[in-house]
């Protein structure tokens, strides 16, 4: 690696040739403020918080797009810097809608934060302010402009990081807003409701639809029978809500709290995400023997779902007819086991907490619903929102012993668990899959060619007579680029995995927001995901067609995969929507 040498603060260091200032100062261990700036899709200088002196410059410079050169010598900490950010940060602070008290990301928003270190008078700057509509045209988004500081971290996150693009500055100098095309409402737009958008917001201008007073409501009617069920990724990163380090695993502690919130019974849809394996094992095994639509894509993800049928319609008849997990798991509870428990699939509320925005919208799609219309999930909340229910329940997570999901349904396998990582649904199909064809058990269940977080992996492996081309890709921009490939016959596969965002269920939209400071030095995927892996390696059963909740299932109910009432169940139907 090429260094330079330059000089932080007055103390000597040798750094990467290409760094930017505030690079560099990352390498001495001084950590710049910055709420505009996010690795690798947003560095404009815009927010002005991080701007440094720089000896022989004129002025200040920014250090988030400023390179280092050799000799060169910096000061972040003088009274002229202190000043010029303190400054900025009530300029900024003279537009923004203060209702810190009211507002969802109070405690752990950005500008908040920086105002309180520098001491920032919130009314320094007076003036006009432009009261800007609420749009809350999508069933899982709000976007709240009185609260935007014109960052663009949302504007970059939909446009570099999921390559689409339906946000934007729209006007010029004070009218100047982030909004749709022609100011559009969001729900008259392509958005894929993945929310990445809003775990890159600093502040509290985004922030998912919340659900949570509906299932307050349906668990305090005593009418109403109320499950949840929780998405494999969620146990990795709720913990983050509640002070623990990223990368911690608190299944049980979770388990425990939702169970004190009152549920008529709390499970684990890693049941799902094995009876989802299993159905789409057989689906892609039926698709190859019987000359079916290949490449066979996954379909557990609603954000990529909606992504296909926007921008790559003609994939669409490729895509596995299975719902996701979540969409499953609440089919099933209201026909299956509503009937083993006596219960009225009208009198039952059925939840489920999951790492994802999409999934609200999911629940709303047409091809959900169990008999009579009722649907299969009432109400989907994302790891943020559980995590206000039990704070503002006064449970005290930290405190909670760990718990187990209730019976009949506390069974998942190791399959199922790594669901949340991208290449997780792969790695389970394949396990499931060659054991299939081979018709004998392997011998190293691991396929470490689709594990790991680079942004699209591909794989062949040698099943008995048949050799069985994968890729696996997350993050829809990385989706385009793969399809494309696929399409114009660059790309042979037989079995793609797409998972909407980057890095799988780990990085979804509903997963806890962590500041810049924390994205930005923190491989957050890599470490949430290993929860996964090592609780995948720990469990009895790694296999999901082992799962004995899933064989009991097919014995009393569906019959055999892709049956005519699995069909019925657990498949569903798409909508080539367009642009």
């Amino acid at each position: 690696m090429n260094t330079v040498n330059v000089k932080i603060n007055g103390r000597e260091y040798a750094v990467p040739a290409n760094s930017t200032i505030l690079e560099a100062a990352r390498y001495a261990g001084i950590e710049i403020p910055t709420l505009c700036y996010l690795k690798d899709i947003n560095a404009i200088g815009a927010c002005r918080l991080c701007l440094v002196e720089v000896k022989g410059a004129r002025g200040l410079v920014t250090a988030c797009v400023y390179p280092v050169n050799e000799g060169m010598e910096i000061f972040t900490n003088t009274p002229k810097v202190k000043a010029a950010r303190k400054t900025n940060i009530e300029l900024v602070l003279s537009a923004h809608e203060k209702k810190c008290l009211s507002c969802i990301r109070s405690t752990n928003c950005e500008l908040q934060k920086y105002a309180n270190e520098f001491g920032a008078d919130e009314s320094r700057f007076s003036g006009r302010n432009t009261k800007e509509a609420i749009d809350d045209s999508t069933v899982f988004l709000v976007r709240d402009n009185n609260k935007c500081i014109l960052c663009r971290r949302c504007v970059a996150a939909c446009n570099k990081l999921q390559g689409i693009g339906v946000i934007g500055a729209n006007n010029r100098g004070f009218d100047t807003n982030i909004a749709c095309a022609f100011e559009k409402n969001l729900s008259d737009t392509s958005c894929i409701s993945c929310g990445q958008c809003i775990v890159a917001c600093p502040v509290g201008a985004l922030y998912e639809k919340d659900d949570t007073q509906k299932v307050l409501d349906a668990i305090a009617d005593p009418t109403k029978h109320v499950a949840i069920c929780a998405a494999p990724s969620v146990r990795a990163t709720i913990g983050e809500c509640f002070g623990y380090e990223p990368g911690t695993d608190v299944e049980g502690k979770m388990v425990a709290a939702m169970k004190r919130l009152g549920f008529d019974g709390v499970y684990d849809m890693n049941f799902t995400a094995d009876l989802t394996i299993v159905e789409e094992a057989n689906e892609f095994i039926g698709r190859v023997q019987n000359g079916g639509k290949l490449p066979m894509i996954t379909s557990c993800s609603p954000g990529w779902i909606k992504y296909c049928e926007h921008y790559f319609p003609e994939f669409t008849d490729n895509l596995s007819t299975c719902k996701s997990p979540q969409q499953m798991f609440g089919a099933l509870y209201k026909t299956y086991f509503a009937k083993k428990m006596g219960l009225d699939p009208k009198d039952i509320v059925f939840v489920s907490a999951i790492p994802c925005t999409a999934k609200k919208f999911e629940v709303t799609r047409p091809g959900q619903s169990v008999e009579d219309g009722i649907p299969g999930v009432d109400i989907a909340i994302t790891t943020r929102e559980l995590a206000r229910m039990i704070s503002g329940a006064g449970i005290d997570f930290t405190k909670m012993p760990d718990e187990e999901f209730d019976k009949p349904i506390e069974i998942g396998s190791g399959a199922g668990v790594i669901f949340g990582a991208t290449g997780g649904v792969m790695e389970a199909a394949l396990r499931t899959a060659a054991e299939t064809i081979l018709n004998k058990p392997l011998e190293k269940l691991e396929f470490d060619d689709v594990r790991g977080t680079e942004s699209i992996k591909r794989a062949t492996y040698k099943l008995g007579d048949l050799e069985v081309k994968v890729a696996v890709a997350s993050g829809t921009a990385n989706a385009k680029k793969l399809l494309k490939a696929v399409q114009s016959g660059e790309e042979k596969v037989d079995f793609i995995e797409i998972m909407g965002c980057p890095g799988g269920c780990v990085n979804g939209g509903g997963q806890p927001v962590q500041p810049a400071s924390v994205r930005n030095n923190v491989n957050l995927v890599e470490l949430r995901s290993k929860v996964l892996y090592d609780a995948d390696s720990k469990e009895e059963i790694r296999k999901s067609h082992e799962n004995p909740i899933v064989k009991m299932v097919y014995e009393e109910f569906l019959g055999e995969p892709n049956s005519h009432v699995a069909h019925e169940i657990l498949h569903t139907h798409y909508v080539k929507r367009g642009l």
